[in-house]
Order: C-alpha cells, then structure tokens, then sequence
C-alpha cells in the first residue's frame, strides 16, 4: 500500500547520534555528574507523594514562579518547555510559516534548519566568519532584506563553542523589527546573559535549558523568558499537559537547589580549560575557543581520528563531513578521568 504523506517529509533528516555504551561518553554534551545526593534524595522524597493517577498542574505555576522570582519578573513572563528544542520548535511554528522567514547563524544547532522544514518556514541562514564568529551586520541585512519574522542567536555557540559579544547582540536588537531569540543553551559555562537587554527591548526572547548544566538531560525541561503578549502566543502552539508532573517536580527541586551544582559546573569550566590547553599543545590541532561544556576541534586527520577514538570506546560527536564543520570533532568535557582518556589517545594517534 503506498501512503500519502506531507510533501517535503522526505527531505527532512532525522536528528540522530550513535548510541553505544562507550566507557568515556562525550558526544552529547551531557553533564558527567548526575544529581548531587543531596539534590537527589529531595528529588526521591518528593516522587514519593506524587499522584500518579492526577494530570500534571497545566499551568506549572510552581516551576513559573520559582524562575520568575530569580529573574525579578512575573509568571506571566515565563513559558516551560520539553527542553529548550520544545521551546525553539514553538517559536518556529509562532513565528513561522509559509513564506515567512526565520534568521539563524550556521554552523549552529541542527536543529534550527530542521525545525525551519517542519513549520514550512523559510530559513535564511547567516554563515559565520572563518573563525566561527558571527557579523552582526550579516544577521541585520538578512532580515531586512527577507523581511525576518525572527531571529535566533545561539550564545554560545552549539557546536562550535564560540560566543557573540553582549554588544553584536544588542546592535542587532536595536535593528531587528522581529523578535530575538537568544538559545542561552550552556549560558551557565559563559556567565553572561542577555536577560539584562529585557528591559530595553520588548522583542528579546532568551531560551535555557536544565538538560546542561543542571544534568536534567533525562527529564527534558527547559524555559523561556519574554514579554507577556509573545509568551501567551507561544503558549497556544504547546500541548496541554506537556510536561509530565514527574519531570516538573524533578525540575522544581533542582532550580530551587540550583546553588548545589556550583562546584559542578565550576569542575567542568576547570576541565575545559586543562584540556584546551592540552590539546592545543599537540601538533596538528587546532583548538577553537569555548564558553560551553565542549570542546570544538580541528585536523586534517579528523575521520581517521574519530575512528581511533570508537575502536578505543570513547564517544565524541564527528562534524568532519558537516557542511561548514569539514575535519572538525567536538569533545564534551567529561570527568577528570574521561578527559585524561580522550586527551592521551588524541595525542597517541597524533603522534603516530
């Protein structure tokens, strides 16, 4: 029987990555510490009350108005996505459509090419300078001249790790007639936020995820910040009862105990810098500059390297056919150990 689907599903590829239980497993971007106990045993304490039999609260007023009150802000600034992609994927389909077109930097997240297919927007991708740094007059021109509905700024950047400066970003804002979306996806490995510009700028969305930092990437929670009338736009897109009531307790604890994973965070910040710093040290590798929990880099060896590291059961992400990304291989910061492992076998290969 042949069956009939939407034209221009078959052109659309698949967001995938290869699962293999790898002894070092730094291809996701992932945290490499679970729950500190003490988060943990308050996370199991509050499951234990759950009722299981009961939708979750629809309007997820207590995880709104915990982030509201860090951020000085009302609930009715705040939208909680699956993720911040559920988030993304919504301000596509709000903003998007037919004819309508949508502003992103590439290389970026794959995701936003994608969620462009999906919604039938036109994408209007802004390539990034060689040394994946993005032109703020670029981003500008492309929307006057495609007449933008919106934009998307990756900061920093995924997969390259780079950041654009808190001034490109607002040179853009005060050009853009579209509202701006900010993917702060790893702004906690950075330190600086956008948020600041709200403000100023009634049009600034700023998008987070705890999958990072916060080592949530099990529970898929995310959030998003802006101004009343975008956020009850955004809202109409989502599903009812989106976000499971065990992924919302999850996430209540963790932001409520969110100082606890300082010292994590501050370790992974820590262990970028050694291994940059290592890695950098070896002949034939090029190492780009990271405010994220990964590292991006550069050789001409990269597939043959990227197949050293899987015979060796050590998961990194191989962007060396990517379009934009040719011999390029993105390491996420793991443990002291993992790092130690990923390092020696680079250098292993390297030198052989």
């Amino acid at each position: 029987m042949m069956f009939d689907y939407r034209p221009g599903l078959e052109n659309i590829k698949s967001y995938s990555v290869e699962e293999k239980e790898w002894d070092s497993k730094l291809d996701a971007n992932e945290s490499p510490n679970n729950l500190p106990p003490l988060v943990h045993e308050r996370v199991m304490n509050q499951i234990e009350y759950m009722a299981f039999n009961r939708y979750p609260d629809i309007g997820m007023l207590d995880l709104r108005a915990l982030i509201a009150e860090a951020f000085a802000t009302t609930i009715q600034n705040i939208v909680i996505g699956n993720g911040s992609s559920e988030i993304l994927l919504a301000l596509f389909q709000t903003f998007g459509g037919p004819g309508r077109s949508i502003i992103f930097p590439t290389p970026s997240f794959s995701m936003y090419g994608i969620y462009a297919q999906l919604t039938d927007s036109q994408a209007v991708p802004v390539k990034l300078n060689e040394d994946f740094s993005l032109s703020p007059e670029k981003v500008v021109e492309a929307a006057e001249q495609s007449k933008a509905k919106l934009i998307i700024l990756c900061n920093p950047n995924n997969p390259t790790g780079t950041i654009i400066p808190q001034e490109d970003i607002e040179y853009i804002l005060s050009k853009a007639r579209c509202p701006v979306v900010v993917d702060e996806a790893y702004y906690e490995f950075y330190g600086q936020s956008a948020v600041s510009l709200m403000k100023k700028y009634d049009h600034l969305i700023v998008a987070r995820t705890l999958s990072k930092a916060y080592g949530l990437a099990a529970i898929r929670v995310g959030y998003m910040l802006s101004n009343a009338e975008i956020v009850s736009m955004v809202n109409k897109v989502m599903m009812p009862y989106h976000i499971n009531a065990l992924s919302l307790i999850t996430a209540q604890v963790v932001y409520q105990m969110r100082d606890e994973f300082m010292p994590i965070i501050g370790q992974i910040i820590g262990e970028r810098k050694r291994l940059a710093d290592s890695l950098t040290a070896i002949a034939g590798i090029t190492v780009y500059p990271s405010e994220t929990n990964f590292i991006l880099i550069k050789t001409e060896k990269a597939q043959k390297l990227s197949a050293y590291l899987s015979e060796k059961n050590i998961g990194i992400r191989d962007f060396s056919t990517a379009p934009l990304l040719t011999n390029c291989i993105r390491i996420t910061v793991g443990t002291p150990l993992e790092n130690d492992n990923v390092y020696k076998a680079i250098k292993t290969f390297m030198n052989e």
